[in-house]
């Protein structure tokens, strides 16, 4: 049987994955679907190579995690 993997939202493909690991054409269906790396965006390294912490790096992705996490709120809130 053929799944249709453009039919499945991305809950369901994920679900599917997960019980179907050995599924390449879905993996390759859920990968494609993630957001290009033009559109990600990319943190400095939090520790050195060597595994020395740089508190400047961590600042700026705490910062920005709870900045996301109040917009998540803030979309919640609004949503009847």
């Amino acid at each position: 049987m053929k799944h249709k993997f453009a039919e499945m939202s991305g809950k369901e493909l994920t679900a599917y994955v997960l019980e179907h690991r050995e599924d390449i054409e879905a993996i390759d269906a859920l990968v494609s679907r993630r957001s290009p790396d033009s559109e990600a965006t990319w943190y400095p390294a939090p520790c050195t190579p060597e595994g020395v912490p740089i508190p400047e790096n961590i600042r700026i992705m705490e910062e920005a995690f709870r900045q996301k996490f109040e917009e998540i709120d803030r979309k919640k809130k609004s949503q009847p």
